[in-house]
């Protein structure tokens, strides 16, 4: 018996994915007796005047069977004399690409649909460039419904064409294209009597024979760290899943990425002592002497894998709100969970021409290649070399939504060529010098909120008690640092990112920073919080409702904006999102300037 073959079925909406997979289950007899009777039940009331629907196996939602389409990932399990399977039956509405996305990352073949009588569409080429970026080499196109074009040879040799000229920029191992009709069963379990100018197989032989295993292109041994076991004082072992490789008692390891080398003293898999472990095992390794790492840390021996903090990436965008250059995500990769931000957007990608689009935004469902950099440095590969180190998702900081799954395509080698470098005059030192511990006060709210008056009154005060500060005002860091920048979307999430790095150097100078911004976006405070450090973060949230700061519209800023002359203007034509994370909250409405600094102050106290 071959092995375990993972395929997935995709393609444009209504072609036929789940009648088919449920055709082949039916005709293979690979239904339990109950199940059929259901189905035949199910039927009566379905959507083809009394005739068995196929489809009616795998659509297990409601919502589905009402709709009669595939809304989520539907996972099946058969087996036949020659092989075993595991099918991911998906979605084919655009709206639902995420979830074909999903089913694309387990699979070893993509079974794409097309109907005969459309030709490849729109959603079978973005199905198809998925398919590729997700790691699939191998593809069969099932050129469905050729019952409705009477089994035309020659409209099926035109979709041929088609296909072909679709291919040929994707590299693959293997490609067949097989006329089918799945809902009459032809050429789905066995050739067809109405296809006789077709001389190949049908869809289950040829998947029942096809050879789906493939050499590594990275021949050393990664095994992503997941958990550090430490029953007692006496034993300490490194668990995870082998990606790559073998290793054996007594080869020399290394830890990315600090490059500790250690020898392997013992590998435990399952409850037993082995000698070697091979790709695939869920292994414990133990080493002879102490070494520092983590979850997230990469045991490698003779691979080539690397350790970065920028590199450039091709993405499938699954969120709703759109991406742009300098958002922060928390990113995935291998067992590492780390913040990560989106430098450049390079280029979008035309599902229909393949044309390289040059663009500052990015929609649901578009592809991008992108520069992203993490805030360490990390362990990684190219996905075509390593796909457990190279494919990553991006998280949304807020909602924890995934907002994007990629792959990794090179280094950016420009961030191999700087350095941290360390000063002689530490900050602990520059701190003790000046008798204080260095944070920084982050004031958030809607412009008129009291924010930039707040600020300024700490400042007075603790210049008055000897501290050494410096206040960072909004509309003073655009007058001069960022006078380059405008204020839409992307421009706002620089300016953040800049005044952080800012106040972190001046930090490090030992000095206490007093920041006055609207920075009306969670995840953008969320970066800034992440760049200066947690713990030297206070956040201060200055609550004071809209209505209020409207009526001290000094500047007539509100004004303008109900008006329409001020675009993206926080709190009438851009969102501004209440803080979570925040320390402090004080609402100045009814209270004097002197009252909020008071408030502000005594609970300072406890933090600087």
């Amino acid at each position: 018996m071959n092995g375990l073959l993972k395929f997935i079925t995709c393609g444009s909406v209504d072609d036929g994915k789940s009648t088919l997979i449920g055709h082949m289950l039916y005709d293979a007899k690979l239904i339990f007796a109950d199940q059929e009777k259901a189905l035949v039940l199910d039927s009566k009331i379905g959507s083809r005047e009394g005739e068995i629907d196929y489809s009616l196996l795998l659509d297990g939602l409601m919502a589905e069977r009402e709709q009669g389409i595939t809304i989520d990932v539907a996972y099946r399990y058969f087996t036949t004399d020659k092989r075993s399977f595991i099918v991911a039956d998906t979605p084919g509405h655009e709206e639902y690409t995420r979830n074909m996305a999903v089913g694309a990352s387990f699979a070893d073949l993509a079974v794409i649909l097309l109907d005969a009588s459309q030709g490849v569409l729109v959603q079978t080429r973005r199905h198809a460039r998925i398919c590729s970026l997700m790691g699939i080499n191998h593809f069969v196109f099932a050129v469905n419904k050729m019952d409705l074009i009477a089994f035309d040879e020659e409209r099926f040799n035109d979709i041929l064409a088609e296909i072909k000229v679709l291919m040929s920029e994707f590299e693959y191992e293997s490609l067949a294209v097989i006329p089918v009709s799945a809902t009459d069963g032809d050429n789905v379990t066995e050739r067809s009597e109405r296809t006789l100018w077709y001389d190949g197989k049908s869809l289950l032989e040829y998947l029942e024979d096809i050879d789906v295993s493939a050499d590594d292109a990275e021949a050393g041994f990664t095994m992503p760290i997941q958990r550090v076991c430490r029953p007692n004082s006496s034993f300490r072992g490194f668990q995870g899943q082998i990606e790559t490789g073998t290793i054996a008692v007594g080869d020399e390891i290394r830890i990315l990425p600090s490059s500790e080398k250690a020898c392997v003293k013992e590998i435990i898999a399952g409850f037993d002592n082995v000698q070697k472990a091979v790709k695939g095992q869920a292994v414990n390794i133990c080493l002879d002497r102490e070494i520092d790492a983590s979850r997230g840390c990469v045991i490698v021996k003779d691979a080539a894998a690397q350790t970065g903090n920028m590199f450039t990436v091709k993405l499938l965008w699954m969120d709703d709100a759109r991406l742009v250059a300098g958002k922060n995500y928390m990113l995935k990769i291998g067992t590492k969970r780390i913040p990560a931000v989106v430098m450049d957007i390079k280029y979008k990608i035309d599902v229909n021409t393949r044309n390289r689009i040059d663009t500052d935004t990015i929609y649901k469902n578009e592809i991008a290649v992108c520069d992203i950099s993490t805030s360490e440095k990390i362990v990684l590969d190219e996905f075509r070399n390593n796909p457990a180190l190279g494919s990553f998702i991006l998280i949304d900081r807020v909602s924890h939504m995934t907002s994007a799954c990629g792959v990794v395509t090179k280094m950016v080698s420009r961030a191999d060529n700087l350095t941290w470098h360390d000063m002689t005059i530490t900050r602990e030192q520059r701190a003790l010098q000046k008798g204080q511990r260095p944070k920084t006060i982050w004031l958030t709210g809607l412009s008129g909120s009291g924010k930039s008056t707040i600020a300024n009154e700490i400042e007075k005060r603790l210049f008055l008690m000897g501290r050494h500060t410096m206040s960072l005002d909004g509309d003073n860091v655009r007058l001069g640092l960022n006078k380059n920048l405008g204020f839409a979307e992307g421009d706002r999430i620089e300016n953040i990112r800049r005044v952080a790095e800012v106040a972190k150097l001046m930090n490090d100078a030992g000095v206490i920073v007093i920041t006055s911004f609207i920075s009306p976006y969670e995840r953008d405070r969320l970066m800034a919080r992440d760049i200066v450090g947690s713990d030297d973060f206070i956040e201060i949230y200055v609550s004071t409702p809209i209505e209020e700061c409207e009526k001290r519209d000094v500047k007539g800023l509100y004004k303008k904006a109900r008006e329409g002359k001020i675009s993206s203007f926080t709190g009438v034509s851009s969102p501004y999102e209440v803080p979570t994370t925040h320390q402090i909250e004080i609402d100045t409405s009814d209270i004097t300037i002197e009252e909020a600094a008071d408030i502000v102050m005594k609970q300072l106290e406890k933090l600087l």
